[in-house]
């Protein structure tokens, strides 16, 4: 059996968006399940919007998703070119076989003729196509046209009324008629082939054996299937993964919008790669046994394409948050707070990392982490141990602080902190234990009054890791004021 290659062909015209990386992704994890190789080539043929920053930006969010390529751009191979724009004479020399050969002719038709052609088809009731008007012009009317200034297209001649089935190793069978298809575009007027014509010249020749790519290519499919037979190459098997909805199951846009979505705005925000590519791989997919946490080494192990869902995935944000949540309380401490420092200096909490006793910081960091979806809400979970203590309404907290017993709490708590011969959160917890079994007090009046002096919140995290992290001073600082505003 031979070797099975797949590949990824992004065009470099914007920043890379999330249902193309869930088209790398499927990909990729599809190549290794079976030992085969990943190709990435870059299809640059509109020259006009493709730019080489878009381009280093699809090679860093590849890099950074942890999607390795093992052929093409970045890495090299001996099927390259790997950027279209550098394939032109590859493409000439097709494109010279295929007029030569009958498949394929030139084509002067204006835009405005084309126009009338298909408004006339609409009043007609027809579905809009070419109706072959340049299909066997003489050598005369060419020149003639030629004259004119006119610069002709090249048009595949499709083959009348004939029945294409493309074998989709997701939906099965899918069968389209070449009356719908009219002869279509394979150079353009300024020479550059089209992405019909030219996705199969690559394929073929990068011996790509398996097209992985989203259902709104399946239109796309016939027309291909017609080249590569014209052309005389193997055809690949193909797979058509469902669209990736918004939460109101409209398509995620590629370009502007509130439903655009790009790999980078993730990284930007703290989103860990290891879980956004656990999220991606279950928009289409999931395992057998419905788990939703998986690594990367059990993906490849149950992965099939065969498996993929024909129906399209909705961006669930929420359920992305909380995977995100989850990886980021599960990862090494050392590394988030290496990753949360940028946000913390960002927030001006910290002005370097020197700046700041490292063992402390892990303190915080590990206590903060426990509230985020991701990194960027790490300066507002750490913010209490960063800042002055604010309350957000005043007169409510000096209404809790006078309250009976809350002043018979604080003095024992302090008490107690200072008799500690070392600050430990099983201490500062065995402190609490003790008050409620000696003050003549509620838990409620031990518990919520200091967490408010404390944190200036009614919630938030364990009151025995505020304390370790503030340490007995600040504490002490914290406890005092609240009662002074009580006064």
């Amino acid at each position: 059996m031979s070797e099975m290659r797949l590949r990824f062909p992004p065009s470099p015209t914007g920043k890379i968006h999330i249902g193309n990386m869930r088209t790398a992704l499927f990909n990729w994890l599809w190549a290794k399940k079976n030992d085969g190789k990943l190709i990435l080539r870059i299809e640059d043929t509109d020259q006009d919007r493709s730019s080489k920053e878009f381009e280093d930006i699809i090679l860093r969010e590849l890099d950074w998703l942890g999607i390795d390529i093992d052929e093409g751009v970045g890495v090299g191979g001996e099927n390259g070119p790997y950027h279209q724009s550098e394939r032109l004479d590859i493409y000439k020399k097709y494109i010279d076989k295929l007029i030569e050969e009958d498949y394929a002719y030139r084509c002067y038709c204006t835009p405005e003729e084309l126009n009338e052609m298909r408004e006339k088809q609409r009043e007609n009731g027809e579905m809009p196509h070419y109706d072959g008007r340049c299909r066997n012009l003489t050598e005369e009317e060419k020149k003639e046209y030629e004259k004119e200034g006119r610069e002709p297209v090249v048009r595949f001649k499709v083959p009348a009324d004939e029945e294409i089935v493309v074998h989709d190793l997701i939906r099965g069978d899918v069968s389209f008629n070449t009356s719908v298809i009219g002869d279509f575009v394979i150079v353009k007027s300024d020479g550059m082939p089209t992405y019909n014509f030219a996705v199969v010249v690559d394929d073929a020749l990068m011996k790509v054996t398996q097209v992985i790519r989203g259902e709104d290519h399946i239109s796309n499919t016939p027309k291909q299937i017609l080249l590569y037979e014209a052309l005389g190459f193997d055809l690949p098997e193909f797979a058509h993964l469902p669209l990736i909805l918004d939460e109101n199951k409209g398509k995620l846009k590629k370009r502007g919008g509130d439903n655009t979505v790009f790999i980078g705005e993730f990284r930007n925000k703290g989103y860990l790669p290891e879980a956004l590519f656990n999220f991606l791989a279950l928009l289409g997919w999931s395992p057998k046994d419905e788990q939703e946490i998986i690594d990367k080494e059990q993906m490849i192990k149950d992965f099939d394409i065969r498996d993929v869902n024909k129906s399209g995935a909705v961006f669930d944000i929420e359920k992305l948050n909380w995977m995100n949540g989850k990886y980021i309380r599960d990862a090494d401490l050392d590394r988030i707070v290496d990753m949360s420092i940028p946000y913390l200096k960002n927030a001006g909490y910290i002005k370097d990392e020197n700046s700041v006793d490292r063992e402390w910081l892990e303190k915080v960091i590990e206590v903060a982490r426990t509230g985020v979806d991701f990194l960027e809400q790490i300066p507002r979970e750490a913010e209490l141990f960063f800042t002055e203590l604010e309350f957000e309404d005043k007169e409510e907290a000096k209404e809790e602080f006078s309250e009976e017993g809350v002043e018979l709490v604080f003095d024992s708590l302090k008490e107690k902190l200072e008799e500690l011969d070392e600050l430990e959160i099983d201490k500062i917890g065995n402190i609490f234990s003790e008050m409620k079994d000696e003050l003549p007090v509620g838990a409620r009046t031990i518990y919520h009054p200091v967490r408010l002096a404390l944190t200036g919140m009614t919630s938030g995290p364990e009151l025995t890791e505020v304390i370790y992290i503030l340490g007995r001073k600040e504490v002490e600082s914290r406890l005092d004021k609240a009662l002074k505003l009580a006064k």
